[in-house]
């Protein structure tokens, strides 16, 4: 554009033929039709008649009774073998005591499942099963042997509906009670694997207890 040429100008005329097609349009919208054969329109209305529209017909919704799907029964484990060790135990469920603790069969040749947490079967998650290393006026339990399980033996899960999983020792850790990584432990989300845990250490004749808990990790074979 040669210097000092100014837009508007153009910027005026393109609104205003603008403004001309925007009111040929209107234009066009209201002429009656057949205006533009020259004749005159007519000087008394046509009277017209509505054409009755029939209602349209509703339609009941159908409703079908609804209910929410079953929840799946967790497997339980009901039993645990370590043959390298000579274990080989039943496994019971069990939950939270009153006091915050997880339960566990009186008698050390039982072990419990922690019924909160993975099932046997269970893709994810710790599967977690503990027992009493001893207890008064029981032997010596099976799980006093834990502490000699070496990593790459094997260990099998026993489930309620007949199946067995066998596991590979990945670990074994003594952690100080008050040091326990509970939440690694119990957790109910990520790799699965099965935790078994047992007391061990020195044991404190003032309080009645091992020092230690003695911790296998084992993971799917």
């Amino acid at each position: 554009m040669p210097a000092g040429t100014s837009r508007i100008p153009r910027l005026h005329r393109a609104i205003a033929a603008l403004g001309a097609v925007v009111a040929a349009a209107c234009l066009v919208a209201c002429t009656p039709g057949g205006a533009g054969d020259g004749s005159p329109p007519s000087s008394e209305p046509t009277p017209t008649t509505p054409t009755p529209v029939p209602p349209t017909p509703t339609r009941d919704v159908e409703v079908r009774p609804g209910s929410l799907p079953a929840p799946v029964a967790p497997v339980a484990p009901t039993r645990l073998a370590i043959p390298s060790l000579d274990v080989d135990m039943p496994v019971t469920d069990v939950g939270v005591e009153e006091s915050g603790q997880m339960e566990l069969p009186v008698d050390p040749a039982v072990a419990g499942w922690y019924r909160y947490g993975a099932d046997a079967t269970s893709t994810s998650g710790r599967i977690l099963i503990a027992a009493h290393v001893d207890a008064i006026d029981y032997p010596i339990g099976p799980l006093a042997r834990l502490r000699d399980v070496p990593a790459g033996e094997t260990v099998s899960v026993t489930a309620a509906d007949g199946t067995t999983r066998d596991f590979v020792i990945q670990s074994l850790t003594y952690y100080e009670k008050s040091a326990l990584p509970s939440d690694e432990l119990f957790a109910r989300g990520g790799s699965s694997a099965l935790v078994l845990v047992t007391c061990g250490g020195p044991f404190d004749s003032t309080t009645g207890h091992y020092r230690d808990n003695v911790v296998a990790v084992a993971v799917p074979q």
